[in-house]
């Protein structure tokens, strides 16, 4: 039963504090009488009614609250993740990240591109490094002075990268980036009606990934590479085996059931494993060459980020599809950023190793978030050997930016899409052996195929 603390008969013995405090001692009595209702994620409606409990026995008010809005935001502070609970509810697809600059200062980032300053703060330093931990616990990971830089997720589809002091400023308390994975599913016609890309050049890269072509997505961070890369993989026919690594935590959920709950497809969804006993450790390098004993059709290594580059192109040229994304500012510069990686693992001299990239990854495409927050392929090239017997790059369809202007403060890019050049006929006779029908042949390349 719930007491109007405003009309309490012992009013006058009633003292008004402020929320911080009463969460101290709200804390204190929880750790007394209730700690293992706090540690049970199933109990929360039942310590939020010990919590509303505890105020209206209390001879304190805090002010512009009642039991209930209390009890309900004492349990977040408590056991959930304080004022960052509302922005990591499943329910919503409108953020896509959000960046703690300090414990007084959080930036959203919208799935618009927007980004905007959070109106709510954490009470200092202190609290913010205390809840960032309790996110962090999640995956086992510890954020300590002997590590003050962590790597986690929250669920599969929360990932965080964290630093804390002595690597920042201890008044920041922590910043962060937790980067939100929106469970919805794009599908072409949602890049079409974005200008994301054209229909041509979206079924182009999905057959060409069906018909055992390797590729490469590059560009920065948030411009849609793994975006586009699930929309790649969801086109694959259910009867071919995928496999998927990622780092950490999965992102990826393609697995298809029908009606009655039966899987339709072949999919393995595959993550490393960090441990601080190196024997523990499970790298991306280790999966990929486990995932080819698997007999995929599609091999799908997330991010080359370091030596599993080097793996990941040995399958690529040994008659395995492989679909990846590495960080790289423009089509071309994608091989030296694949070279570099690949290197990490061999001392092989850099010509040679050239050489085996672009063999590996004739078709690579950049990506791009643009100044007004649009998404868009820029390029998509392909790396052929030319009729001198020399390997070089063709773009095969491109952006092209007419005007940047800005309105009341806005950016406002406009563009086209324009196709530059056919695929080569090497990859064209690729695509006829690896059993891609004429009819589509004809379809890519406009040209009609001989008897």
């Amino acid at each position: 039963m719930q007491i109007d603390k405003t009309t309490y008969k012992d009013a006058k013995k009633l003292k008004t504090i402020d929320y911080e405090t009463f969460l101290k001692y709200a804390q204190e009595y929880v750790s007394k009488n209730y700690a293992a209702v706090l540690a049970d994620d199933n109990k929360s409606s039942e310590l939020i009614s010990y919590l509303e409990q505890f105020y209206n026995q209390s001879n304190y008010i805090v002010e512009d609250m009642n039991a209930s809005e209390l009890g309900k935001r004492l349990y977040s502070d408590m056991a959930e993740f304080s004022v960052l609970t509302d922005y990591l509810n499943s329910s919503r697809s409108d953020l896509e990240e959000i960046n703690l600059n300090s414990w007084d200062d959080i930036a959203l980032h919208s799935d618009n591109g927007t980004v905007i300053k959070s109106n709510r703060k954490f009470f200092n330093s202190t609290h913010a490094l205390d809840v960032v931990k309790r996110m962090l616990h999640k995956s086992g990971m510890i954020l300590d002075m002997s590590k003050p830089m962590v790597r986690g997720y929250l669920n599969k589809n929360t990932r965080l990268t964290v630093v804390a002091p002595p690597i920042i400023d201890s008044d920041i308390g922590v910043a962060a980036s937790i980067r939100l994975i929106n469970p919805k599913k794009l599908t072409k016609a949602d890049f079409i009606s974005k200008n994301t890309a054209t229909e041509e050049m979206l079924e182009f890269l999905c057959n060409a990934l069906r018909y055992n072509i390797s590729m490469c997505i590059t560009g920065s961070t948030g411009s849609g590479k793994t975006t586009l890369m699930s929309l790649i993989l969801s086109s694959i026919p259910d009867n071919k085996r995928i496999v998927t690594i990622e780092e950490g935590v999965r992102e990826f959920d393609l697995v298809k059931k029908d009606d009655n709950g039966k899987v339709v497809n072949n999919v393995i969804h595959m993550v490393t494993r960090q441990s601080d006993n190196e024997r523990e450790c499970v790298t991306s390098e280790m999966l990929v060459s486990t995932s080819l004993t698997l007999n995929p059709d599609i091999l799908c290594v997330a991010e080359m980020k370091d030596k599993e580059a080097f793996a990941a192109q040995e399958a690529a040229r040994t008659g395995h599809a492989v679909i990846t994304t590495v960080h790289a500012n423009s089509a071309e510069a994608t091989y030296a950023r694949m070279c570099t990686l690949c290197m990490l693992k061999h001392d092989i001299e850099y010509g040679i190793v050239n050489n085996l990239v672009r063999e590996a990854f004739p078709i690579v495409v950049y990506t791009k978030k643009l100044e007004d927050n649009s998404r868009h392929i820029m390029t998509i090239i392909e790396c052929f050997v030319n009729e001198n017997g020399e390997t070089t790059t063709k773009v095969l369809w491109r952006y092209v930016i007419t005007s940047n202007t800005y309105e009341n403060n806005e950016c406002i890019i406009n563009g086209y899409y324009e196709k530059v050049n056919d695929i080569s006929e090497a990859l064209t006779q690729r695509l006829l052996e690896n059993g891609m029908p004429e009819n589509l042949i004809e379809i890519i390349t406009g040209k009609e195929q001989s008897a």
